[in-house]
């Protein structure tokens, strides 16, 4: 049980970095917005999702129907977002923060007891 509370928290601290930095729209997130093909209010967009989806992986203690929910939902992200740095023919080392990410949401499903 205490990994599945550290893949949480770590989880959702992550997301929840990352979806404010987005919904805020700060500068180094306006420019990869940019550089990804979206509008500033379309990464809000994500980045609120990735905020609904840091809480769901937190509420997953209580509910794990609503973590396996918001852990699914957050590697559907990943995986829009791996395809925008392939389409984007971004650098390998830029795929590295989203391939770490779904590594950690894959990680809490397997300790939520969710079999791959």
């Amino acid at each position: 049980m205490t990994v599945l509370i550290v893949l949480s928290v770590l989880g959702a601290a992550v997301f929840f970095l990352f979806g404010a930095a987005k919904v805020f729209a700060l500068a180094p997130m306006r420019e990869r917005a940019a550089h990804a093909g979206f509008s500033v209010g379309a990464y809000r967009g994500i980045g609120a999702l990735e905020i609904a989806g840091a809480a769901g992986l937190l509420f997953g203690l209580a509910v794990p129907v609503l973590g396996i929910l918001a852990a699914v939902g957050l590697l559907l992200l990943l995986a829009g977002a791996l395809v925008t740095h392939v389409r984007n023919h971004d650098r390998s080392r830029d795929l590295v923060p989203a391939l770490v990410s779904a590594a950690l949401v894959a990680g809490y499903l397997v300790a939520l007891g969710v079999s791959p």
